[in-house]
């Protein structure tokens, strides 16, 4: 049966990393990725193990984005996303901007989001003081 967590304060890097692997492979560090999901509100779908994630960056007033809503392929179109986007909307105190990779827009539609400002990335490592 799904367990569904609001504020997932268990959410570890031990947890997250084998998790994320299989959407993002990568070379995660541990200890990086524990700050990082230290300075996030985690709402997390389990099924005896992770299966699903949404991160909220939040000032708590003004401003929360999310910065990832993350579902194993093989618990893709069961529900799963939705519902951690529904949770996501009734437990943040600030409207919720986000971004959608390509071809994922009508995800989000579905569930009665609408699009709303351009989003644009600055990638850390071709940032430069000239661009400034």
């Amino acid at each position: 049966m799904m367990e569904y967590r609001v504020d997932d304060r268990e959410l570890s890097a031990s947890i997250f990393i084998p998790f994320v692997n299989r959407i993002w492979p990568g070379r995660y560090d541990a200890a990086k990725t524990q700050i990082a999901l230290s300075k996030t509100r985690n709402i997390s779908a389990y099924d005896d193990v992770l299966v699903g994630c949404l991160r909220i960056l939040s000032d708590g007033y003004y401003f929360g984005t999310i910065t990832e809503l993350l579902v194993l392929p093989e618990y893709r179109r069961q529900g799963v996303g939705s519902k951690l986007l529904r949770l996501a909307k009734n437990n943040t105190p600030t409207m919720l901007y986000f971004g959608a990779q390509p071809g994922l827009e009508v995800f989000y539609e579905k569930n009665g989001r609408r699009k709303s400002l351009q989003s644009y990335t600055i990638n850390a490592a071709s940032f430069s003081e000239k661009d400034g």
